[in-house]
């Protein structure tokens, strides 16, 4: 076991080199990716500023905690966006077939399917949003506050973030499954970007039953919301152990999905 995972580990970071050769090819390109996916994180920064600055509290949240949500969202979504990248690549594997050469190769699909392309344009993003989340943090925080406490929200807010990427690592395990299915991933994975867009704010702004359906049904909010509420405290034990149970069950109920197309897989054409 051991020794097959240090072979998809290998192949992991062979595919990484790869990917960033293939990056590095359209230079200009990169200027105008990062430049666009920088006006629009600005764009949407300074709406929340705007909206903030009429109402100083929006569903018990203040200006700083707005932005907080609104930074976990880009930390998650760049982090997925790093690591699935390859997922939106998968539908002309099932449609020429050449998903066949994958499965016959001596290692785990999602080595190639999942993290085989990852983004390093979006690597550049994460670090910047990291580092605001903190400072924005600390200025929510009511001093005196001991350093354990600072130290215990942030390790919790990470723990948190780790559990957001197991559940988006169970959303597009679905999404390759409906892709073997149904030969179509593009829409999939766009309706799961815009359901994961709701997380840009905390879920209290949405009202009854959209609220409760994203957060306990389609757990959006458990993905993009929790870990802020986490770093705040306002999550009960409850919740905390809600939120790791409804990741590990939709990331086993992803395998066993995948498991079922993979079944189903006929070669040549879905």
């Amino acid at each position: 076991m051991i020794k097959f995972l240090q072979k998809n580990l290998r192949l992991f970071f062979l595919y990484s080199r790869f990917t960033l050769k293939t990056t590095l090819q359209a230079r200009v390109g990169i200027v105008f990716f990062l430049a666009g996916k920088l006006f629009r994180f600005l764009f949407l920064l300074v709406f929340i500023l705007l909206l903030f600055g009429k109402t100083k509290i929006i569903s018990g949240y203040s200006l700083n905690q707005a932005v907080i949500f609104y930074l976990t969202f880009n930390v998650v979504d760049s982090l997925t966006q790093i690591l699935f990248r390859e997922v939106y690549r998968f539908r002309p594997l099932v449609v020429s077939g050449s998903f066949d050469m994958v499965l016959l190769k001596p290692m785990h699909p999602f080595t190639k399917i999942l993290f085989g392309g990852i983004d390093y344009m979006d690597i550049l993003f994460v670090i910047p949003y990291l580092f605001l989340v903190v400072l924005f943090f600390f200025k929510t925080i009511a001093f005196p506050y001991s350093i354990f406490n600072i130290l215990s929200s942030l390790l919790i807010y990470i723990l948190f973030l780790f559990n957001s990427l197991i559940l988006a690592s169970a959303f597009h395990i679905v999404v390759l499954a409906l892709g073997i299915i149904t030969t179509e991933v593009d829409h999939t994975i766009m309706i799961y970007r815009d359901l994961s867009g709701l997380g840009r704010f905390p879920m209290e702004i949405y009202k009854e039953p959209i609220r409760s359906l994203f957060t306990f049904i389609i757990p959006v909010g458990v993905m993009m919301s929790f870990p802020s509420k986490a770093l705040f405290g306002l999550l009960s034990g409850q919740f905390m152990w809600y939120t790791f149970g409804i990741s590990l069950s939709s990331f086993v109920f992803s395998l066993v999905f995948w498991n079922y197309a993979l079944k189903r897989y006929q070669s040549w054409g879905g």
